[in-house]
């Protein structure tokens, strides 16, 4: 099947009163993609409403139904892999490898995970009663409604899919701010969607995509939705949060990171260069989970730059026209390649040397080439903010203890890596890293396992995404409280008698006092 034109993908995507417009360029070409309109406040509020009427039923439908229409989101995507893949290139300016195995392997593994495990996760659960031996306890995990989710540019596709498949299973409506850098693929997007919530019975408005800017998702964060997951840097976090507040908005936050990769002196080389390759470059460094400070150990660091540096050298950077074409694509927006810039020239200019790359090249297209900086030291900005980019940087650390130092020595706390063939020493120091997840001897592998939570710590964010605890995030844990006995057994509190303090000591001794001596007394206290 060939892409939808955007005159057939504008047709669905709702409320145009808007007279703005998004203008979407291919970030590699500078070609021009097309025009999107931009929702309005007024716009969104009406999806919202529209997604809330929608909700009311699919909140009492059962797991079965919803795994059929995950079943069918499922089977759209693997039939429209392709085209998937070539709007992501033209829109991100990625490779189509990293589209396919970035973007769609990773939806497609959590869909299938989701139609897996929700139903066991999001049943109601036994729990015991405690004292109160007359009562059965349990927890049911209710929808919240609507779920609005605030997303990057760097997976339009991932970013998308990946943050409404757990609100969905768990019964919610989700409305979805994307990026405007990738607004073109989002109407393409909401097609696929569109086609499978149509195949499953299931109405349109469930999950629905706004485009704009920031007046759109600021009428998104305001517009009595009962949960936000948002996405993105840690400045616009802080405006979520705002935002977020006028109804006390519960938010999922997914912020930026700084991720260490640590590799001591007794590493395998070539599988953490190789690792370290792809930590740095995968997706050109726009992942929040990128290696972006490469700790070496002074025992393996001479040899570890020398096969680093002649790999980092040696990718194809280009436009992406066909698979197997290039080894790294374009930056996606044109502040980002200011970003990028800046920190690498103040970098330079305070002692950092770039073995390769380190400056824009000439020519058309948003491409920054990879680049691989010796001799950075904690204290340069490059080595504490986040870059979001093709940039390698290599810190020397004598051992252990300064290896966790540096990599704990920053604001962010999201992934972390350690290499070593010595397992008990990869745990302790794993043990010490201050991050959300920490993958031995493997980059980023935590992400895949949907059986894991994941999320930051300190300024990467708070809640979690994936597994139990992303899908129980989009419910109301309720505690329920149901009698065992077919008989009650009164409380009688009121009117308040003369001996009632004295009983109510006496019982809390028997329950919780230490000794037999103690529990004795207490008992002889009540008999009298």
């Amino acid at each position: 099947m060939s892409i939808v034109t955007m005159a057939e993908a504008q047709a669905n995507v709702g409320p145009r009163s808007s007279a703005e417009v998004i203008h979407c360029i291919n970030p590699a070409t500078g070609a021009s993609l097309g025009e999107v309109p931009v929702a309005t406040p007024e716009d969104v509020r009406a999806t919202v409403e529209r997604a809330r009427k929608a909700q009311a039923a699919w909140g009492r439908t059962s797991f079965a139904t919803r795994r059929a229409v995950l079943r069918h989101l499922l089977d759209v995507v693997i039939e429209r892999m392709d085209d998937i893949c070539k709007a992501v290139v033209e829109d991100s300016g990625k490779t189509f490898e990293n589209a396919l195995l970035g973007e769609v392997m990773p939806v497609c593994n959590k869909i299938r995970w989701v139609m897996k495990n929700g139903e066991k996760h999001l049943k109601p659960e036994k729990m015991p009663s405690g004292m109160l031996l007359h009562k059965k306890g349990r927890i049911e995990y209710h929808p919240l409604g609507v779920v609005a989710c605030i997303v990057p540019w760097n997976y339009p596709f991932q970013n998308i899919f990946g943050s409404f498949v757990a609100p969905l299973m768990a019964g919610n409506a989700v409305v979805i701010k994307a990026s405007e850098a990738v607004a073109w693929s989002t109407l393409f997007f909401q097609s696929i969607i569109d086609e499978a919530l149509t195949r499953a019975g299931q109405p349109t408005d469930l999950v629905r995509i706004v485009n704009g800017f920031g007046e759109t998702g600021a009428a998104l964060v305001r517009a009595r939705v009962q949960k936000i997951l948002f996405i993105g840097s840690v400045g616009n976090g802080r405006r979520i949060i705002e935002g977020s507040a006028e109804h006390l908005t519960p938010v999922v936050m997914e912020l930026g990171g700084k991720d260490p990769m640590i590799i001591c002196d007794d590493a395998d080389l070539m599988h953490a260069v190789h690792s370290a390759l792809g930590g740095c470059f995968i997706n050109l460094g726009q992942n929040c989970i990128a290696s972006e400070r490469i700790l070496v150990m002074d025992g393996i660091y001479d040899r570890f730059v020398k096969e680093f540096g002649a790999r980092a050298t040696a990718l194809r950077q280009g436009v992406p026209k066909a698979p197997g074409t290039v080894d790294v694509g374009a930056i996606n927006t044109r502040q980002q390649m200011r970003v990028i810039d800046d920190l690498v020239t103040d970098a330079l200019a305070h002692g950092a040397k770039a073995l390769t790359g380190g400056r824009i090249p000439d020519g058309p297209g948003q491409f920054y080439p990879p680049t691989v900086l010796v001799d950075v030291t904690p204290e340069m900005r490059i080595a504490r903010e986040e870059v979001f980019g093709p940039v390698a940087l290599i810190m020397r650390v004598k051992d252990d203890a300064e290896a966790i130092r540096v990599a704990n020595g920053i604001d962010f706390g999201l992934h972390s890596s350690v290499f070593t063939k010595d397992k008990a020493r990869a745990e302790r120091i794993a043990a010490a890293l201050e991050a959300g997840a920490t993958c031995l001897n493997d980059f980023g592998l935590c992400y895949l396992n949907q059986d894991l939570p994941f999320g930051g710590v300190k300024y990467s964010g708070y809640g979690r995404m994936n597994g139990r605890d992303g899908l129980r995030a989009y419910t109301n844990a309720k505690a329920v409280l149901s009698d065992r006995l077919p008989f009650a057994i009164p409380p009688k509190l009121y009117p308040v008698g003369p001996k009632d303090y004295d009983k109510a000591r006496h019982t809390i001794r028997l329950m919780f006092a230490r000794g037999l001596g103690p529990k004795f007394g207490a008992l002889m206290g009540l008999m009298r």
